[in-house]
């Protein structure tokens, strides 16, 4: 019989299987990319480990792992000797990357009117009806998560390999900057009004509006960023430069 007085000894806990590791990876991944995105983490700064580690009850090898994929994503550099600190983009480098992603969504835009199905335009339009939503509660967050989600299942909807792979890749040096041009009141409500336009755009197959209406969408959030960083900085904007 077992001694009352003896020690129960919790049995070891067992190994993380692969699915496991992987799927904690991504979570890592997900919430390091959202606190720069949404400027939890300012461009410029340097990444505290010991801080992220414990904001986010980790250790420092799944941390360095997820600051690796960051940094191949654009978001993170990484100098020797001195760490990860969070990208800062130059002006130039502002307008051109803008200038770049206003072409990919519009030609994006274009070919989803002729590929996209019945049952995708739904779907894309039940995005946009949370969307809405999401504006009236001033809900930044969830506006940005649902706005991502329809440029992105647009660019899906042109069902080119290609273009797809160019799209993400130019598309994840921007978010954190996409985010930032509804810090104005006015462009945010204006780009509710643009949504609107798409979607209408999109429900008519009217691939030339719809490019149209994208392009321009993308060159007024490369202007509204750079609004809202020259206020930052308090330089002026070199409007000369700017469509």
């Amino acid at each position: 019989m077992q001694n009352s007085n003896s020690l129960l000894i919790a049995p070891k806990a067992a190994p993380l299987s692969k699915v496991a590791r992987l799927q904690l990876h991504d979570v890592i991944v997900e919430q390091l990319r959202n606190f720069v995105v949404e400027g939890s983490i300012a461009p410029g700064t340097k990444l505290n480990e010991r801080e992220l580690c414990d904001t986010l009850g980790i250790s420092r090898t799944p941390l360095r792992e997820a600051i690796k994929v960051l940094a191949a994503e654009g978001l993170v550099e990484i100098t020797p000797n001195r760490g990860a600190s969070v990208y800062q983009m130059s002006e130039a480098e502002i307008r051109e990357m803008f200038e770049l992603m206003s072409c990919l969504e519009g030609f994006s835009g274009l070919l989803a009117c002729q590929r996209i199905t019945e049952e995708e335009i739904t779907e894309i339009k039940a995005m946009h009806y949370v969307m809405l939503a999401c504006h009236a509660k001033k809900d930044l967050p969830g506006y940005y998560k649902q706005n991502s989600l329809i440029h992105d299942h647009i660019n899906q909807a042109a069902r080119n390999a290609a273009l797809r792979q160019v799209y993400l890749a130019t598309n994840r040096r921007l978010q954190s900057l996409r985010f930032r041009s509804n810090f104005e009141t006015a462009k945010w409500d204006k780009a509710m009004g643009e949504h609107s336009e798409m979607i209408e755009a999109l429900e008519a197959h009217n691939g030339e509006r719809l490019s149209i209406i994208l392009r321009d969408h993308l060159l007024e959030k490369r202007d509204a960023v750079l609004r809202v960083l020259a206020s930052d900085s308090g330089t002026p904007l070199n409007e000369s430069s700017v469509a």
